[in-house]
């Protein structure tokens, strides 16, 4: 099929905007592929490898808007480009109270003389410079932007330290602050326990079961995911223990993160010592902490019990399952039931980053010939991050859209050694209107052809659009065991697998 593109020139969206335009283009008739890009360098580079650029597309510059549809025919183009102008995309001429809509921070700033931070979303070849300025007009930013170079990350962590404020990211995707959700944040209570994140689902995952619990969160402060690197050194992590040290709502500290450097390692135990607070820390896979007065989870669900349990006088205690023995039992038997004596892989089709990290780990835990790459796969167990790069060449994020999702649900699923296809849905205020059902089309599909387990976690709350609980129900209506937490997902599927085959440790 042809593929065409569409400029409009100086006509800049937000990137979440554009991958939910290229989302609703992929749907339309005639339509096999889509992607509505800003045309810098980078993207256009991004579309070329996609094989979704064409002549028009090429001739863009960096603030035009490249529309790229491969479509059967040139009506089905036109339709596509027509999708443009429609209300969600096209240009604003008014905002609040009728006032014009600012095109600049200068401008967004009299129109809210009052803000104090400023949420950046913009190619990442220009948010320095934005945040930059933001920061020299005094305002904490967070900056959703990815492809923000690590020199310029610094830079911009060490101005806001010199003034005072919170540099939250690049690729930050999620925080709570004062209690406004930002990105992809889940609808929790305010409450007595402050998060400090370098991961954005790890947040999501464990500010979601603090909530479920009965309890809230404070301030949930995200930093970026390099933050913790050496290279970096760990400012904004740093910072964020300070202000929850001194916020009086906050009365036990919950550290998340990939695992650190050796040298902020120590620097960030030594400040979690200094809190004077009650403190949790899960680095999946990072060597046990074993100071005074700092409690290390092994998973995302052991960190959020334990900061309740904390914030409560009590003690924490991790368990493997939360539902009764019985009711495992029937899952798993219910899981393993029709499967072939050559199905004995656990197969991962993920759409958070460290969900997926700790799935990984937790799988190698328990079994055998588990690939250590998200996106490499591999011979035996394997899990798969769709929102890495690799997968997302001109195409939306899998939280927002679940076409690639669908793709390999029925690719894994397919495959003659899987027993168990195992998935995360995540809720929240950016993510797609109704996640789990974006995924059931693939996933009754592959159960009307062979047996094969499905498995799944919902990471959300009861106030979340839509409800966790009616997300969990629409998959198990569909045939898939759905478990409380990721980590018990994970769980629940190698010891499917396991009875299934597949060799233990």
């Amino acid at each position: 099929m042809p593929t065409f593109n569409f400029v409009r020139k100086s006509f800049y969206r937000d990137s979440v905007t554009l991958m939910r335009l290229s989302r609703d283009l992929e749907q339309m008739a005639g339509v096999t592929s889509a992607a509505a890009m800003m045309a810098t360098p980078a993207n256009r580079a991004l579309l070329a490898q996609a094989g979704l650029l064409a002549h028009d597309g090429e001739a863009a510059g960096a603030a035009d808007l490249i529309v790229a549809v491969v479509a059967d025919c040139v009506e089905s183009a036109d339709a596509a480009h027509e999708a443009v102008a429609r209300p969600r995309v096209a240009r604003a001429t008014s905002g609040p109270g009728g006032a014009a809509t600012p095109r600049t921070l200068e401008a967004g700033r009299r129109m809210l003389p009052e803000a104090n931070l400023a949420l950046i979303s913009v190619p990442g070849l220009y948010a320095g410079a934005e945040a930059m300025r933001a920061l020299r007009a005094g305002l904490h930013v967070m900056l959703f932007s990815d492809n923000v170079p690590v020199p310029t990350e610094i830079e911009l962590k060490r101005a806001a330290l010199e003034r005072g404020l919170l540099m939250m990211g690049p690729d930050c995707g999620t925080a709570i602050v004062d209690g406004v959700p930002l990105g992809f944040a889940n609808a929790v209570p305010r409450g007595r326990i402050g998060l400090a994140a370098a991961s954005g689902t790890g947040l999501q995952e464990v500010a979601s079961l603090i909530a479920r619990e009965g309890e809230g969160v404070s301030q949930a402060l995200g930093v970026g995911g390099r933050d913790l690197a050496d290279v970096v050194g760990a400012p904004m992590m740093l910072r964020a223990l300070e202000l929850l040290a001194r916020d009086a709502a906050t009365e036990v500290v919950c550290v998340l993160g990939k695992p650190p450097g050796p040298d902020v390692r120590r620097r960030l135990l030594a400040a979690m010592g200094r809190l004077g607070k009650p403190c949790v820390v899960h680095f999946p896979g990072a060597a046990a902490v074993d100071e005074r007065g700092i409690y290390a989870a092994t998973t995302l669900e052991e960190a959020g019990h334990a900061a309740v349990a904390l914030a409560r006088g009590h003690t924490p205690k991790a368990v493997e399952f939360t539902r009764p023995v019985e009711e495992v039992e029937r899952l798993i038997d219910e899981g393993v039931r029709g499967l072939g004596a050559s199905q004995r892989f656990v197969r991962g089709v993920y759409a958070g980053g460290t969900l997926a990290q700790e799935a990984v780990a937790l799988l190698g835990e328990r079994l055998r010939d588990v690939a250590p790459s998200l996106t490499a796969g591999g011979p035996g167990h394997r899990v798969t991050d769709l929102g890495e790069d690799t997968f997302t060449l001109g195409r939306p994020h899998p939280m927002l859209d679940g076409h690639v999702r669908r793709e390999w649900i029925a690719r894994e699923g397919r495959a003659a050694d899987t027993a168990v296809v195992l998935l995360d849905v995540v809720l929240g205020s950016g993510t797609a209107a109704d996640p789990a059902g974006e995924l059931l089309p693939a996933i009754s599909a592959l159960r009307a052809t062979r047996d094969v387990a499905v498995v799944a976690s919902v990471c959300g709350t009861e106030a979340d659009m839509p409800p966790r609980a009616a997300q969990a129900a629409a998959l198990r209506a569909a045939g898939v065991l759905v478990m409380d937490t990721n980590a018990q997902a994970v769980r629940l599927a190698a010891t499917i697998a396991r009875r299934a085959g597949a060799p233990a440790r």
